[in-house]
């Protein structure tokens, strides 16, 4: 098992999708550093060599910001939205969905599980 940036790689999976198990690299990323240290994307993550672990690790090193920096990245930029007010930083602060979508009906993911007639008396 491969451990890359902090996360082991999942086992049976093409290299494409078992990279994307990093936090910050997505489908396209995962490509990219493939074709730079020149694997296949079909290739399993249970052939892996050692030394292709080590070329993959030093790409994601040099040219990717993943997993903690990531997120610490991530959490500043909604904490900047909320310190400056803007609408953006309050849907944020409020826990409603930023991007315009509706609220009546949908945005249960955000709003969390409705509440009964019987808990809003």
């Amino acid at each position: 098992m491969a451990r890359i940036a902090g996360i082991d790689l999942p086992k049976n999976k093409h290299m494409d999708r078992a990279l994307t198990y990093i936090h910050g690299i997505g489908l396209v990323s995962a490509r990219k550093i493939l074709d730079k240290v020149d694997l296949p994307y079909t290739m399993s993550s249970d052939d892996l060599g050692g030394d292709d672990v080590n070329r993959i690790r030093k790409v994601i090193e040099e040219e990717y910001v993943v997993e903690g920096d990531r997120r610490r990245e991530v959490s500043m930029d909604i904490k900047r939205l909320t310190d400056i007010g803007c609408y953006r930083g309050r849907r944020h602060r409020m826990g409603l969905p930023c991007r315009g979508q509706k609220t009546k009906t949908n945005a249960r993911t955000r709003k969390g599980p409705r509440k009964g007639a019987a808990r809003r008396k």
